[in-house]
């Protein structure tokens, strides 16, 4: 592009500054970062520092912000859940394009003013369904609509959210209460309701879940559980979930094995193991996951029927060792079944050899959300660059995942009853 598309972001956190931002650093011939806000002076001194973004283009709110005369062509709104629809309806009235963090909204009735005032301004709204743009979904979607598998029957998807994950976002941290973000199904799971429609091709009908927290709660607490797990938690050595283990000694997720972004990066700004510790002496994240005010499911199941007779099972469950995503889709002429973390789709075509079809063989990016990060912002610069407003995640698709996941929730909270969506 001869001319990068310039973005603002409001919310300088994990998914605005460290997933979608570094995509400049790749790309600067496709995308410029020219402003942000963020609560957190660090955090702007971050910005400043990696993309070069001036003093006085650093505001310390979001609202701050888009108080201010446009200033990029590009709004990318990754505020916390209730933040979103306030930030993404004044950035359009601004006129800025939208890339916006999901969720749009809890709240069903905001997600359809979005869309109204998408359409009346004619701007463009891309909501960040990321799993549309990895290589993986792509690839399986691809399969399913040559006709591979014949006409698909069943669908059956598993969001592995690890038992680590799980207890940094939705026990401890951010997300934990969905009076004060979002339920777990639409927090966590709209993307697998947005891949779901989208493997579907047809809209979706009735919805069917169950789910609880059923273990991360005080009556589950081990004998001699400190409130703090560095306060002298006699359960310290036995326990998956103390701290000390997730942040600091594991070597996948904690400082000492090179892990200084998230989730670490979470717990204190451009951490070090000092930083951390301290952190988890004071501050959210130190919290014994029996003893903090969370209230967000730790497992669910639903039950969808869409239009054309395809019917999916989806299940989200905490308890599982690493974070990824597995899937089984089944139909009259075979099936085929992929793993995400392993980049692997196993096609059986009834009658015929196995084919293993191994993503990893071509290279590519698949960091990231499988490479769905750097796949939206490729997708979305190339969009504006070229004066489009339809992204392939656009607000549309997206109030149909939102939809589905709310019908789920409304389902789970009246002992599974069977939502009609239309009427829902």
């Amino acid at each position: 592009m001869s001319n990068p598309v310039t973005f603002a972001i409001c919310g300088c956190g994990a998914r605005g500054l460290e997933a979608y931002a570094p995509y400049q650093e790749e790309h600067p011939d496709e995308m410029r970062v020219v402003a942000g806000a963020d609560c957190r002076p660090e955090r702007l001194a971050m910005l400043r520092r990696r993309y070069g973004v001036l003093e006085e283009r650093c505001f310390a709110s979001d609202l701050e912000l888009l108080a201010q005369p446009r200033l990029a062509d590009v709004m990318i709104v990754a505020t916390q859940d209730r933040q979103h629809i306030t930030d993404a309806l004044l950035a359009l009235d601004k006129g800025y394009h939208v890339l916006l963090e999901k969720p749009i909204s809890p709240s069903l009735e905001e997600c359809r003013v979005l869309q109204k005032k998408a359409r009346e301004t004619g701007r463009a709204v891309v909501v960040c369904h990321v799993l549309r743009y990895t290589r993986f979904y792509s690839a399986l979607k691809e399969l399913l609509d040559r006709g591979e598998v014949g006409k698909v029957e069943t669908i059956d998807a598993v969001e592995h959210v690890a038992y680590w994950h799980h207890a940094h976002s939705f026990v401890r941290g951010n997300w934990r209460r969905s009076d004060e973000t979002s339920p777990m199904i639409l927090q966590k799971s709209c993307h697998d309701m947005d891949i779901l429609r989208w493997l579907a091709g047809e809209e979706c009908r009735k919805v069917q879940s169950f789910g609880a927290l059923d273990y991360f709660r005080a009556e589950r607490a081990p004998e001699g559980a400190a409130l703090r797990c560095l306060d002298g938690c006699k359960c310290k050595a036995d326990c998956p979930y103390d701290v000390e283990k997730i942040y600091i000694t594991d070597p996948s997720t904690g400082i000492r094995g090179g892990g200084k972004g998230w989730p670490c990066g979470v717990v204190a700004s451009e951490p070090t193991e000092e930083k951390l510790m301290e952190a988890l002496r004071t501050g959210p994240y130190g919290r014994c996951v029996f003893h903090c005010d969370n209230d967000v499911v730790d497992h669910q199941t639903v039950n969808l029927e869409f239009a054309n007779n395809i019917h999916a099972t989806f299940t989200m469950t905490a308890f599982t060792q690493s974070c990824h995503r597995t899937i089984k889709v089944t139909g009259t002429a075979g099936d085929v079944e992929g793993d995400m973390e392993a980049e692997k789709l196993v096609l059986h075509r009834f009658g015929r050899p196995e084919r293993v079809i191994d993503l990893r063989e071509d290279g590519g990016e698949f960091s990231g959300h499988g490479g769905g990060d750097f796949g939206l912002m490729r997708s979305f610069c190339k969009l504006i660059a070229g004066g489009g407003t339809e992204g392939l995640t656009g607000v549309d698709a997206s109030v149909e995942s939102h939809v589905m996941a709310l019908a789920a929730e409304a389902s789970r909270r009246d002992g599974g009853r069977t939502v009609t969506l239309a009427q829902f």
